[in-house]
């Protein structure tokens, strides 16, 4: 057995854990001590940010809840003011069509007056000639004379008859 190359590493193997082992095994112990403490404080970190990414989730649900409620209310405020808009818009169409038939109306009338007065005025002057023209032709001019002088006294009495 002292000859066998196996029972001298076995040897040399305890012998070195014996020398060496609490210097070699301290830092080995450090190192993986020290590594499961950054593994647990990036898991602590991780775990924070789960819970914030969770949150900040449920905040852009919830806003997004907020803004589609808020584009849902503004679309039928905005349909129902569409709405008073166009039938404010029919009403003032109906307004404007009244006024403007109303105006041709009486434009119409007014037109009517106008050629009213001006046929009589026309048929006024027809039969003021005719006169003449028969007054002319039927008396002498004497006569014309004193139908004027009498029609010129008379003037003052008409025209108070005319005016009550």
């Amino acid at each position: 057995m002292l000859h066998e190359p196996r029972f001298w590493s076995a040897v040399a193997f305890v012998l070195f854990f014996v020398l060496f082992g609490k210097k070699v095994w301290t830092p080995l112990v450090n190192a993986l001590d020290g590594r499961a403490a950054r593994i647990r404080a990036d898991l602590d970190e991780a775990a924070r940010l789960r819970r914030e990414a969770e949150q900040m989730l449920e905040d852009a649900t919830r806003e997004r809840e907020l803004a589609l409620a808020e584009a849902r209310a503004l679309v039928e405020h905005s349909l129902a003011e569409a709405a008073r808009i166009a039938e404010e818009a029919r009403k003032e169409a109906e307004a404007v069509a009244r006024r403007r038939e109303q105006m041709a109306r009486d434009r119409i009338t007014a037109s009517e007056r106008s050629a009213v007065r001006e046929v009589r005025l026309a048929a006024i002057d027809v039969a003021m000639q005719a006169t003449r023209d028969a007054l002319a032709a039927a008396l002498p001019a004497e006569a014309g004379q004193t139908i004027i002088d009498r029609a010129i006294a008379d003037l003052p009495s008409a025209l108070t008859r005319h005016a009550a």
